[in-house]
């Protein structure tokens, strides 16, 4: 943890990281105390004072009004006449909140099906291993819009529990279901390293019975020695969760009308332009600052967990420009 806190970098991240998580869950505040309007509250006829004089949200061609920079309409407004930076914080709660739940799914997944398939091997491998390459043979949007689109339509219904279609559940559960083979295979192919090593067969020759025995072996022996691999695997998969529920919902396969995401706002915005341009650049910076953020944080602990990982690629480098040479 000495070398994490060293990078600068790294905490300089952190911290706005911190910051917009903040920020985003503060919305109610903000939107109550602040801009005094909702998420979903139109604002069509209305007119606001900007410089002295009397401006109309929404133009009557259409176009809405830039960033004010005061309490009402900081960041603009968009064709409905709803106020930018509320649905900016509010659409980065739903964004964050399904990155979170789908990293979780993703995880819970590739950490039961890939370490179970590593260490049982044999049939059980086999079956697990020919899932995460069915799933993994499809690109991640594509099977993602299909799944989404199918959801959104008619929800889910399981049974013991149901959601509707305009449940974030449900492309949280999407993201979750597309993404857990990149994180099952790796974890894989080290429970099949690790099923070997000497601990491992130490703990067999205690005798624990089958099949509880392995579960055991799993769970105390394994386990431990692919958390440093989790670790590292699960900011990785929150920013890619994110950037995937910004694509299916900008496609329309995500978060569904009028419930506010980034990905959708960045849809409606796209529509205006170039004359509302700010409704696309106001998410997007948003976007990007997040999973950049998440994605050197999750470098920096990679690091921190694995120095070598930093030789290696000095080393590759440093032979990648002996080679130009």
């Amino acid at each position: 943890m000495n070398a994490f806190a060293r990078n600068r970098v790294a905490l300089a991240f952190g911290a706005l990281l911190v910051a917009i998580v903040a920020l985003c869950l503060l919305a109610p505040v903000y939107a109550h105390d602040v801009a005094h309007t909702g998420p979903n509250d139109n604002h069509i006829t209305d007119t606001v004072n900007v410089g002295g004089r009397q401006v109309d949200v929404v133009s009557p061609t259409g176009v809405p009004i830039g960033p004010t920079w005061k309490a009402r309409f900081l960041l603009g407004a968009d064709s409905n006449g709803r106020d930018v930076a509320v649905r900016l914080l509010y659409g980065g709660r739903n964004s964050l909140e399904i990155g979170a739940i789908a990293t979780a799914i993703t995880m819970l997944l590739a950490i039961v099906l890939g370490t179970l398939a590593g260490y049982m091997r044999g049939l059980t491998d086999g079956v697990l291993s020919r899932l995460f390459d069915l799933v993994w043979a499809y690109p991640a949007v594509l099977l993602g819009v299909a799944l989404g689109v199918a959801l959104a339509v008619g929800g889910l219904d399981l049974g013991l529990f149901t959601l509707h279609s305009g449940s974030l559940l449900l492309p949280a559960l999407v993201i979750g279901v597309v993404v857990f083979p990149y994180v099952a295979k790796p974890l894989r192919a080290q429970a099949l390293s690790l099923r070997e090593r000497e601990f491992v067969d130490a703990a067999r020759i205690m005798g624990y019975p089958p099949p509880l025995g392995s579960a055991r072996i799993m769970v105390s022996e394994i386990l431990p020695n692919l958390s440093s691999t989790i670790v590292v695997f699960a900011p990785l998969i929150v920013a890619n969760a994110i950037l995937l529920e910004a694509a299916l919902s900008y496609l329309g396969a995500g978060v569904q009308a009028p419930s506010p995401s980034w990905g959708t706002m960045i849809a409606d915005g796209t529509r205006l332009m170039p004359g509302a341009i700010h409704l696309v650049l106001v998410p997007g910076i948003m976007l990007v600052l997040t999973v950049l953020s998440v994605n050197v944080l999750a470098d920096a602990t990679r690091d921190a967990l694995d120095p070598k990982a930093t030789d290696r690629r000095s080393t590759g480098s440093a032979i990648g420009q002996r080679g130009r040479l």
